[in-house]
C-alpha cells in the first residue's frame, strides 16, 4: 500500500469511530498531511455537530496556532467522502477547504446526495486546487453502505440476524431457547449500538419478551420496531418500556403514548416490508437489524429487501423446532466467536 493509500486508510479508520452516532449523515474521516507528517485528523461528530474536515482543520489550528494556515496551504488533504457543498446543520466543508487552499485534495468517493454529488469537488477545482477522486473508493463505499442504500434506494440498509443450531433450527415453538453463546450475545449488543433501529414480530415479542436494548456494550439504544397487527402484545411487555423509543406498526390505531408511537397501516398485510421500510426512510432511519422470528425474517428475504445477513451457528442440535430462514447470499466472512461460528453474507 503506497503512502497516499495509507493516509486514506487512516481516514476510513477515523470514519468508523462515528458508527452509531452520525446517522443519517455518512461516516467520514479526514487527514491533513504536511511533508509526509499528519498534522491534523478528524471524524464526523455526532449528528448535528462538526464534520470530519472541520475537526481535522480545528486540530491543526489548535496545534500550530498562527502557522496553521500556512501549513495547510502546503499540505495534502485526504477525505473518505466528497466534502459537502450545501448548507445543512453545518456550512459547506468544500467552501472551507477552498478558502484554505491546500496543495491537493484526495477524495475516496463522491457523495451521491443530490445537493453534493460532484459539486464539492467542483468547488475545490474552481478554487485552483488539484483534486483526485477514487483512492480506496470501494472501501469507502462499503464503509458507508448504509448511507448509500438510503440515498439510492429510499430505504434503510437491512441487516438480517439470527442464531441457529448446527442442525438448522432457530428455536422451539412458543418456547424461548438460547442458542448463541455469551460472546456472541455481547457482539449483538455492539451491533445494536451501531445501527439506527431493530425490528421483531409479534410472536418473538410475546415468547422472548426482549428489551432490544444495549446492555452488554456501551452505546445508544436503537429505535425499537414492533410488527403487531392486532395489538396482541401486553402493555407491560418489555419492548414497550421507557428504556428506548418504540414504533408499533399495526392495523388498529395511530397514537402516541409517551415513548411508544403506534402507526396504523392500511391494508396491513399488503407490501408490508416495503411500507415499513419507506416509513422508516421518511423518519431518517438509515439502518435496521431484523432479529426475527422466522416468519418476519423470511418476509424480508422473500421481498428481496435485505442487504446483509449475520448468522450465528452453535455446536448444539435441537433435532426439531423452528427451521432457520431460507435465503441465498454471497459469503463474505466466516469466523469463530468463542465456540459459535459467525457467517456474514451479502445479498447477491
Amino acid at each position: 500500500m503506497d503512502m497516499h493509500s495509507q493516509y486514506m486508510q487512516r481516514c476510513l479508520e477515523l470514519a468508523q469511530i462515528g458508527a452509531g452516532s452520525v446517522s443519517p449523515n455518512p461516516m467520514v474521516g479526514a487527514v491533513i498531511v504536511f511533508n509526509g507528517k499528519i498534522i491534523g485528523e478528524g471524524y464526523t461528530s455526532p449528528y448535528g455537530g462538526a464534520h470530519a474536515e472541520v475537526n481535522a482543520v480545528q486540530q491543526v489550528m489548535q496545534r500550530y496556532g498562527e502557522k496553521a494556515k500556512e501549513l495547510i496551504e502546503g499540505s495534502n488533504f485526504y477525505v473518505s467522502l466528497e466534502p459537502c457543498a450545501h448548507y445543512g446543520k453545518t456550512p459547506p466543508c468544500a467552501n472551507m477547504i477552498a478558502e484554505l487552499k491546500p496543495l491537493k485534495v484526495f477524495i475516496a468517493c463522491l457523495d451521491p446526495f443530490g445537493k453534493v454529488n460532484g459539486r464539492g469537488a467542483q468547488i475545490l477545482r474552481e478554487a485552483g486546487i488539484e483534486v483526485e477522486i477514487g483512492l480506496l473508493e470501494k472501501e469507502s463505499i462499503w464503509l458507508n453502505r448504509r448511507f448509500f442504500t438510503r440515498i439510492g434506494q429510499y430505504r434503510p440498509y437491512v441487516i438480517l440476524k439470527w442464531a441457529q443450531t448446527r442442525d438448522g433450527f432457530i428455536g422451539k415453538k412458543n418456547k424461548q431457547v438460547w442458542i448463541s453463546n455469551a460472546a456472541s450475545q455481547q457482539l449483538v449488543h455492539r451491533w445494536r449500538a451501531e445501527e439506527d433501529a431493530i425490528l421483531v414480530g409479534t410472536n418473538t415479542a410475546i415468547v422472548d419478551n426482549p428489551s432490544l436494548t444495549v446492555r452488554k456494550w456501551k452505546g445508544k439504544n436503537p429505535l425499537r420496531i414492533l410488527l403487531d397487527r392486532d395489538l396482541a402484545i401486553p402493555m407491560d411487555a418489555t419492548i414497550l418500556d421507557d428504556q428506548a423509543d418504540t414504533i408499533v406498526f399495526n392495523a388498529k390505531k395511530t397514537e402516541w403514548t409517551a415513548n411508544v408511537k403506534y402507526i396504523e397501516l392500511e391494508n396491513y398485510g399488503l407490501y408490508l416490508p416495503q411500507n415499513i421500510l419507506y416509513q422508516l426512510y421518511l423518519m431518517d432511519v438509515q439502518s435496521i437489524i431484523i432479529e426475527g422470528g422466522r416468519a418476519t425474517l423470511q418476509m424480508f428475504i422473500d421481498a428481496n429487501l435485505w442487504d446483509e445477513a449475520r448468522v450465528f451457528e452453535s455446536e448444539a442440535n435441537l433435532l426439531s423446532g423452528i427451521k432457520a430462514p431460507l435465503f441465498k447470499g454471497q459469503l463474505l466472512e466466516s469466523k469463530l466467536v468463542s465456540n459459535d461460528i459467525l457467517k456474514i453474507y451479502k445479498k447477491q
